[in-house]
C-alpha cells in the first residue's frame, strides 16, 4: 500500500436524485463505519463468539464557511435533508471512492474573533456504502 497525502480529496454531495457537484472550501472529512454485535458465547466455550448484526456510519465534513453557498455546494447541508455522497480520498482520477446516502444530522457555523468563518456538517449514513 502507498503512502498518500489528503490534499487532492474531493467531497461531492447533492439532493438525492440531484447532480453531485464538488463542496468548496474543504478543510478536512471523515467517514467510520461501525458494526455492531452480539455475543454467542456458551458454557464450555474457552473463547468469546460473536456474531454481526446492524452496520451504521457516519460523514463528517469540516470547511471554510463559503458565503456563496449556492456556488460552494454548502447550502444543500441543512439539518434533515437526505444528501448523496461521493468521496475521493486521493482525487477523482485515482485510488477508492466511497459513495451513499445519509441524512444531515448536525450543522455548525463556527468564528473567532482572530480566525475564519468555518462550518462543520456531519450525516448520518443511510444506505451500504460503496468503495468503487
Amino acid at each position: 500500500m502507498a503512502v498518500v497525502t489528503g490534499n487532492s480529496g474531493v467531497v461531492k454531495f447533492c439532493t438525492v436524485g440531484g447532480t453531485l457537484g464538488a463542496i468548496g472550501e474543504v478543510r478536512t472529512f471523515s467517514i467510520e463505519e461501525t458494526a455492531d454485535t452480539v455475543e454467542t458465547t456458551a458454557m464450555g466455550d474457552t473463547f468469546r463468539k460473536y456474531l454481526k448484526t446492524f452496520t451504521t456510519g457516519t460523514v463528517s465534513v469540516d470547511a471554510i464557511w463559503d458565503n456563496d453557498s449556492a456556488a460552494s455546494g454548502q447550502d444543500d447541508f441543512d439539518v434533515g435533508t437526505s444528501l448523496e455522497f461521493d468521496i475521493y480520498p486521493t482525487g477523482e482520477t485515482t485510488g477508492e471512492s466511497y459513495s451513499g446516502t445519509g441524512i444531515v444530522t448536525s450543522k455548525s457555523i463556527n468564528a473567532s474573533y482572530d480566525g475564519l468563518v468555518e462550518a462543520s456538517f456531519s450525516l448520518q449514513i443511510t444506505t451500504a456504502v460503496a468503495v468503487g
